[in-house]
């Protein structure tokens, strides 16, 4: 094959997953007609998802702004208009692909992976920047040439090139995800003002959250967001990077953009490949596009954290998320219910304002997070994780927020629930004669989220808030979750050795207290009988 050949609209390059379970390589073209039929993308690593989806995305964006359904040039006027074209497109239960085809079609000079002239997402004859082997370019590996991975899952000249489909893959990967190591190129950066480091990929500063539907048609429309969440204002002017000529500059500070399609294509890193003998063996790259991330509301698949106020106006960030922390613990985050949060992410927004016109009669959501950890001054990748969490498509209607409240509250009991076991297992060890007892809360708190997870997330998937009572199911809640602690707290006492029940007396500040196993199980269960005494809590 030559370099030319390769087509990102008819070569396979897509990973994605039938309903049976297998995996399939498709092109893009066969990947948008046969969506239906795909219950997932199904890459390499859960953020090239991520990043896929996106691009995707971008291009129905494209296509649907400006044209209906059938095919006819008609843009999207107004709130009512946008909601009528999502309506038509989800009603059909595949992806129209006739007037889709007919746009790519347009612009099939641009979806070449390799030179000479107008390479997909890359910088033609880009002779500058830092240089890395394709080790750093596949993101299973992400090996740089002064970090070499001890247990690579690719060795020798395995690791050091890759087939056009999988360069294609992680082109969208490092675009979206890439960490901050990359040098400046230009000399002269100073001079010109361009000192500000655009630091990760814009998607690695998110804590990324999608919708997942049946299939991939259905994951794709549920994410298909046509309008902004405020008001009834619209997207601006469609502008995808395949349809400009691309930037070459290093570090350029643009403003945020107004469109979905800009924003899914955005051009974090200037990228060239470097090709041999039909493979991918190298690359180079410098930092590219970048903005502001306060109050960057465009955004539409992250949380939010809030950091204050400037000029009277409050200002939020994206929030990563936390790989210690199961999703269903940050559902305050995702219903702007916490105290760190008041700003909803984009897509709970438009499936609420879509719920309530009842254009979607789907009984659940379910919702996948993703996040890539990066090590110190975000300079490597040294982990991606994923999580999802599903229930009842109804709890986003502005009609049932008490019930998101009361679920809230039952998390923040929970939260103290757990915190009462891990004091236990906090005092055992000092009675057993360990000084802090450290090591013991955090391996009781693991424990307890641990046998807290799957419980709580089929008591959240089975709430019906048309048909369930409050105090009820919440007090079910309860209950299962104090048996579970309570469960880890007999243990915990059955464990403790003859020490810890004697006990001892250790000073703290002058102050003496007394550790015994009996005296803390018995606080333990007078702390955890009822949430009365759970919420009169005095930390000892």
């Amino acid at each position: 094959m030559s370099e030319r050949e390769f087509c990102l609209l008819y070569h396979p390059w897509i990973l994605a997953m039938r309903q049976d379970g297998k995996t399939e390589e498709l092109s893009l073209l066969e990947a948008l007609s046969r969506a239906h039929e795909l219950k997932d993308l199904s890459g390499e690593v859960p953020a090239q998802d991520a990043a896929l989806l996106r691009f995707l995305l971008s291009i129905l964006h494209s296509v649907f702004a400006r044209y209906s359904p059938e095919g006819s040039f008609s843009e999207i006027r107004d709130t009512n208009d946008a909601f009528k074209r999502w309506s038509e497109l989800w009603e059909r239960g595949s992806l129209p692909m006739d007037i889709i085809t007919r746009y790519l079609n347009k612009y099939e000079n641009r979806f070449y992976l390799s030179p000479p002239e107008k390479s997909f997402f890359q910088v033609p004859n880009l002779g500058r920047g830092t240089y890395y082997t394709s080790a750093k370019l596949n993101g299973e590996i992400s090996e740089s040439g002064n970090k070499i991975r001890l247990f690579p899952q690719r060795t020798g000249r395995q690791k050091q090139q890759l087939s056009y489909a999988e360069a294609a893959r992680w082109v969208f990967f490092i675009n979206a995800f890439d960490d901050s190591s990359v040098k400046p190129a230009t000399r002269g950066l100073k001079a010109s003002g361009k000192t500000e480091s655009p630091g990760t990929g814009w998607l690695g500063k998110l804590g990324l959250i999608m919708a997942k539907g049946h299939n991939l048609f259905e994951t794709l429309l549920l994410n298909l967001v046509l309008l902004p969440d405020t008001g009834d204002s619209l997207w601006e002017k469609e502008q995808p990077s395949w349809e400009f000529k691309p930037r070459a500059e290093e570090r350029v500070r643009i403003p945020m953009p107004r469109n979905l399609s800009e924003l899914y294509t955005l051009q974090s890193r200037r990228i060239m490949l470097e090709f041999k003998d039909d493979m991918v063996t190298g690359y180079r790259m410098l930092s590219g596009d970048f903005f502001l991330s306060e109050n960057a509301f465009t955004e539409q698949m992250t949380v939010w954290k809030s950091t204050g106020k400037k000029g009277g106006v409050k200002i939020y960030t994206p929030r990563r998320h936390d790989p210690s922390r199961q999703l269903w613990r940050d559902f305050p985050v995702l219903f702007a219910q916490s105290e760190n949060s008041g700003h909803r992410p984009g897509i709970l927004s438009w499936l609420s304002r879509l719920k309530e016109k009842d254009l979607i009669k789907s009984s659940h959501f379910c919702f996948h997070i993703m996040s890539v950890k990066y090590g110190d001054k975000n300079s490597s990748i040294d982990d991606m994780f994923s999580d999802t969490l599903t229930f009842n498509s109804n709890l986003i209607k502005k009609a049932h927020e008490h019930w998101v409240c009361r679920i809230i509250e039952e998390i923040n009991t929970t939260e103290k629930l757990v915190r009462q076991t891990a004091y236990l297992a906090r005092d055992i060890a000092k009675a057993s004669g360990d000084k802090s007892g450290n090591t013991a809360v955090n391996l009781t708190k693991d424990q307890c989220y641990y046998q807290l997870d799957l419980p709580f997330r089929a008591w959240l998937e089975m709430i019906d808030p048309d048909r369930d009572d409050l105090d009820s199911t919440c007090d079910e809640w309860f209950f299962t979750a104090q048996r579970i602690v309570r469960r880890i707290g007999d243990e915990l006492v059955k464990k403790a050795g003859t020490k810890a029940f004697v006990g001892r007396v250790v000073v703290d500040n002058e102050k003496k207290y007394r550790y015994t196993a009996p005296e803390a199980y018995n606080r333990f269960l007078y702390k955890t009988s009822s949430r009365e005494a759970l919420w009169k809590e005095v930390k000892i």
